[in-house]
């Protein structure tokens, strides 16, 4: 596996985690005030990692797909225990990601969120209404990889975006155990 393919994956872990999404909504600040309560920020946002939703077409025939998106931050009231309507969808440049394939991405969960759709929750947040958002959000993440075209093309656009530097990569500790033990020639 690449380095950068670790920063990737090192970043999604990171961020699945709602209180450490909210890390991430600090540097973009429109979308930062979007977060209900931050004296409850654990009850006012629910970050869904790869996210599904379930697709009811007018023909009532239903559909799981997964959004091309890396999270989904979903807006909760924290007193309520309900969906506020606000939907922020966050995409993390991909190593070796173009800058096309990165708004094809967004441009696909676009396409899918025009349906009728459900979330399909984790566990801890099944008695939430999960019917479809209001307001869709889109917010770029960008690495220490990411070439400076990408963050061209998203000023360009005027798409809202962030550069975070290259998470840290934690590596086993070396221990005695894990490590060999040189052979010593007797005769030396």
């Amino acid at each position: 596996m690449s380095t950068h393919q670790i920063h990737y994956d090192t970043l999604l872990s990171h961020y699945s985690n709602s209180l450490e999404s909210i890390t991430l909504l600090r540097q973009y600040r429109p979308y930062f005030e979007l977060i209900p309560s931050l004296r409850r920020p654990s009850d006012s946002l629910i970050s869904v990692p790869l996210p599904v939703v379930q697709i009811t077409r007018p023909n009532l025939t239903q559909k799981h797909i997964q959004l091309e998106c890396d999270l989904a931050l979903i807006m909760c009231d924290p007193d309520w225990k309900v969906k506020t309507g606000q939907e922020i969808f966050i995409f993390i440049h991909r190593p070796n990601e173009d800058f096309s394939s990165l708004l094809q991405r967004w441009r696909q969960v676009e396409v899918m969120l025009g349906e009728e759709y459900y979330w399909l929750l984790p566990w801890k947040h099944r008695d939430i209404i999960s019917d479809r958002g209001e307001s869709h959000y889109p917010l770029f993440v960008t690495l220490d990889y990411s070439p400076k075209r990408i963050s061209k093309g998203l000023e360009g656009a005027d798409l809202p975006h962030v550069r975070v530097s290259n998470p840290v990569i934690e590596l086993p500790p070396d221990t005695e155990e894990n490590q060999e033990t040189p052979i010593c020639d007797p005769t030396e």
